[in-house]
């Protein structure tokens, strides 16, 4: 990390945060952390900034390419030309394939669109240069599944699913991919749920022990620095995907005992 530009969204608390927090301590020349919490944004640019590290906030809505590209051009003004780019934002509903069509649309424009918007504005650049990086950040439920969670589940597939489309198509061309795909996470995203004991909540939090957000970011070092296309901060996702692979059928059955899944 060390001299590179990197612009993350989604960073004012949870994994985005940590990540700003690491890529700041690695020797990045700056960091452009971006969320619609500006408030909470700067509380995490002052303490990169503290530490002797170089960060903006910016408030931005992931799923506007007009923002993602507005962060691109306010990076490459304070720093320099961005060398990786983070989409990192995420929304969870907790529902079922009769969710409202607001909240399918709404998981559509954050949890995919977000990435193809990202995709668009950072790769022009990018490709003039030969090198570059999009960390898109999916899900192990992208992997795996999210019993409960409909819009949820889907979207993250489909996230992995643009994240391997870009990697065939651009890492020849010097630009590296890579899906960052947790299960669960201490973050405001699942913890409420498995407060209100949410089944999508529940599912994901008896899969694989809960990391805390370093340990992500500390896994995403890791996954860069050697270029892995699935970050995997529960290696169990990896032994779990391989045996989905293998047997599908099975495998549904199984996590339907497992999680008690239910018709919704």
């Amino acid at each position: 990390m060390t001299g590179r530009v990197v612009v993350l969204t989604g960073a004012a608390h949870g994994i985005g945060a940590a990540m700003a927090r690491r890529f700041a301590a690695e020797g990045a020349a700056g960091v452009v952390v971006s969320d619609l919490d500006l408030d909470a944004a700067e509380k995490v640019v002052a303490e990169i900034s503290a530490s002797g590290g170089a960060a903006i906030a910016r408030h931005a809505d992931a799923s506007s390419k007009e923002d993602l590209k507005m962060l691109v051009t306010e990076a490459r003004t304070e720093f320099g030309p961005v060398d990786l780019f983070c989409s990192n934002a995420g929304a969870a509903f907790g529902t079922g394939v009769h969710a409202a069509d607001e909240q399918w649309s709404r998981s559509w424009a954050i949890n995919v669109m977000q990435h193809v918007h990202a995709a668009q504005v950072a790769l022009p650049a990018m490709l003039s240069r030969g090198h570059g990086y999009l960390l898109i950040t999916a899900s192990g439920a992208g992997l795996l599944g999210t019993p409960g969670d409909a819009p949820y589940s889907v979207t993250k597939h489909a996230a992995v699913g643009l994240a391997e489309w870009l990697a065939i198509t651009y890492r020849p061309r010097g630009v590296r991919v890579s899906a960052l795909c947790p299960l669960g996470v201490r973050t405001a995203l699942l913890e409420p749920g498995i407060a209100a004991g949410h089944p999508a909540a529940l599912a994901i939090a008896a899969l694989a022990p809960l990391l805390e957000p370093e340990d992500v970011a500390e896994s995403v070092i890791h996954g860069l620095a050697s270029e892995e296309f699935l970050i995997l901060p529960h290696e169990s996702v990896r032994e779990t995907y391989a045996r989905k692979a293998a047997g599908l059928d099975e495998w549904i059955d199984q996590t339907i005992l497992e999680t008690g899944a239910r018709k919704r």
